[in-house]
């Protein structure tokens, strides 16, 4: 089957309720958040983005997609899919509300731009029912539900106890194919790492810096308390898994990284010293082997952003991935790549302000 993850920047502003509270889309001439292409001087109405991301989808073709920066609810989801997507689908948003504060007077508040789910089901991909689906919001869910909850981490190590929580909570599923065995998904969506206004230097440093601990503490946490468990507890130790989604960060250092000694991504997929338990990554393994030997990923660049200072000035970042768990067949999450524009020639960074990701997902049936 082919996996597509997409980061579709504020799709949740496309939906609106009917006459009778049914989600549907706004009136085509209602002016939504999105791209802002150059030849655009005002927000896109809902039917140039309706028109522009039935193309990316249709030209995507996929079986099975991840949607980061959904609408808030799974009826909201279904909507937009089946208003603008080929075929029939099944769809479900993982809610995210979560402790404003710390304590038990925190008060619990609804978060925007939740990860959503969407099965292509007319296809004959998967079995019926197509998918199980655990709410990392309710307690019942177990490790998923733990692991996403609010924390504490000494993330320094200097005695230091910081206070971190997840603005979107993970989206956490069972994947049933129509032959073969079952793999299970997570859709992540970590804060955003990004500043885009211009400040002083020691001002730019403090808040480069406290982005950079707070993401890093969720990538952490969902080692330490989600994969490593995960992938050692005999339950769940031989079932694939993959994780996936907009992880608002690239392998390597970057600068407020260097100071910080560790980086996100490289945190989530893993320890040297633990080979068994650390997570391919889709789109490196596509890399020509020159680009893999120098650590070039200069091509797999997943959004664009204009620079705070200088003008028309745009920075590419590779900040979108699929990683995998080794505990299948070496090739069996494999064909990534990043589409840049649609058979008629369209530009993804019209449709949305991140490229998609997609790969082929194929298990063979001696897995249990």
């Amino acid at each position: 089957m082919k996996l597509a993850v997409w980061n579709l920047e504020w799709l949740n502003d496309m939906v609106t309720t009917d006459g009778d509270g049914r989600p549907v889309l706004k009136p085509g001439d209602a002016r939504v958040r999105g791209p802002k292409p150059p030849w655009q001087s005002e927000n896109p109405t809902v039917a140039q983005r309706s028109a522009l991301i039935a193309g990316g989808l249709a030209d995507l073709d996929a079986d099975l997609i991840v949607v980061v920066e959904g609408p808030n609810l799974t009826g909201e989801l279904q909507a937009i899919f089946d208003a603008l997507a080929p075929g029939d689908w099944v769809c479900h948003v993982q809610r995210s509300r979560y402790q404003s504060r710390p304590g038990p007077d925190g008060r619990r508040l609804g978060s925007a731009q939740c990860v959503g789910l969407a099965l292509r089901i007319d296809r004959g991909v998967f079995a019926d029912p197509p998918v199980t689906l655990w709410d990392s919001e309710d307690p019942a869910a177990g490790r998923v539900h733990d692991a996403s909850e609010p924390f504490f981490l000494d993330v320094e190590e200097n005695g230091i106890f910081e206070w971190f929580r997840y603005e979107r909570r993970p989206l956490y599923a069972e994947i049933h194919p129509a032959s073969g065995p079952r793999f299970r998904l997570m859709g992540l969506h970590l804060k955003s790492k990004g500043i885009f206004q211009a400040y002083e230097w020691s001002k730019w440093w403090q808040l480069a810096d406290a982005n950079r601990r707070r993401l890093l503490a969720q990538c952490r946490h969902i080692r330490t308390h989600f994969l490593d468990p995960y992938l050692t507890d005999p339950a769940t130790a031989g079932i694939p898994l993959v994780v996936c989604g907009d992880i608002n960060d690239g392998p390597g250092f970057d600068t407020s990284e260097m100071r910080l000694l560790a980086s996100g991504v490289e945190t989530l997929m893993g320890s040297v010293w633990k080979p068994k338990l650390t997570l391919g990554n889709a789109l490196y393994d596509s890399l020509p082997q020159k680009d893999q030997d120098a650590m070039d990923f200069s091509d797999l660049g997943t959004t664009r952003f204009p620079d705070p200072i200088f003008n028309d000035t745009h920075h590419r970042v590779w900040i979108d991935h699929i990683l995998y768990s080794r505990n299948a067949p070496a090739g069996w999450v494999d064909e990534a790549m990043i589409p840049r524009h649609t058979a008629d020639g369209t530009e993804y960074w019209k449709i949305s302000d991140h490229f998609p990701v997609t790969a082929r997902i194929a298990l063979s049936p001696a897995i249990t």
